[in-house]
């Protein structure tokens, strides 16, 4: 009889190499089950065709994702010249082919300019957005097209880092929400051709280390040594290093706890910030109003732990 699974809780990041051929779900329940994490999700969906960095977040970890899906992400891509396909990447029929011009860097790049900046995007039928409570990929698989609102979308930057016979190698600097597969389509229309997106991967999601990505292979070969696993989960404020850190005494930790509202008696500008304890404990993600009071957005904290911490008279 197989034994049951202990799961446990579990609090931290970890940054996985997502491989080609698994959705992002399937990848987050592989490394949830090495971990035997009780609670894990995963910061930005990434089609299983991609690869790259997949955020992996566990236990109290998971209330930064919201923060982490706001994150800017850089991506390296294979663009196929020449060929529109149903879903826009190779996982779709190729539903319309056509003549690729002769292209030169000079005109290549004038169309990277052209959709650098802020830009309107049509998400793709292809995707997970809903219409009427339906996703959008479960009504193009009926054939069915419904009218999809145009989304504003910042593209920080677009590398040409090669031109081949029939492909585009780019490297893409975009903000949250771009559809990368209708930037190709969009991108080569300019150009006088058809095209989709052969091959995607996830190179950074910003702020973490691409150097810190770790292959699914090398978490499971991990799954026996538990010392070494837990080595490998990041703190959750190192996905939040882009808001600044203000600090809490005694007195204020407690308040907090007890969630009353704390003014803060500083010069600190308005804004979300990284709230720490007295002790360098990571507490929260606190918005500091104009009013100079501190309204917690999410705990990040064992409450309970930190008031026996903090109450317990010391001997």
């Amino acid at each position: 009889m197989t034994a049951k699974r202990q799961w446990r809780d579990l609090h931290g990041i970890v940054l996985l190499d997502k491989p080609e051929g698994l959705s992002s779900n399937q990848a987050l329940q592989r490394v949830r089950r090495v971990f035997q994490a009780r609670k894990a999700g995963h910061a930005g969906s990434l089609d299983p065709f991609a690869t790259g960095m997949l955020p992996i977040c566990f236990g109290r970890a998971t209330r930064v994702n919201a923060f982490l899906l706001e994150s800017s992400k850089r991506y390296q891509v294979t663009a196929r010249l020449g060929q529109a396909t149903a879903t826009g990447d190779t996982e779709g029929l190729v539903t319309e082919s056509g003549d690729v011009p002769t292209l030169t860097m000079s005109q290549v790049e004038l169309a990277c300019q052209q959709w650098t900046g802020q830009i309107e995007q049509v998400p793709p039928m292809y995707s997970a957005l809903k219409h009427k409570g339906r996703r959008l990929y479960e009504l193009a698989r009926e054939g069915i097209v419904v009218e999809r609102p145009a989304r504003t979308v910042t593209i920080h930057q677009i590398t040409l880092q090669s031109i081949g016979v029939n492909t585009l190698e780019l490297e893409v600097h975009c903000s949250k929400g771009t559809y990368i597969r209708t930037l190709v389509e969009d991108m080569a229309a300019t150009l006088g051709c058809l095209a989709h997106t052969q091959a995607l991967r996830r190179l950074e999601v910003e702020p973490f280390d691409p150097q810190a990505m770790i292959t699914l292979e090398q978490f499971e070969s991990q799954a026996d040594n538990d010392a070494q696993l837990l080595k490998l989960l990041m703190p959750a404020d190192q996905g939040l290093v882009h808001l600044q850190a203000m600090t809490v005494d005694t007195e204020d930790l407690v308040r907090l706890c007890h969630g009353k509202t704390l003014e803060r008696r500083d010069t600190a500008a308005a804004g979300m910030y990284r709230l720490y304890g007295p002790g360098d404990e990571f507490l929260a993600i606190v918005d500091h109003h104009p009013d100079r009071t501190l309204k917690v957005q999410k705990v990040l904290c064992d409450i309970e732990s930190l008031l026996a911490q903090y109450l317990t008279p010391r001997p």
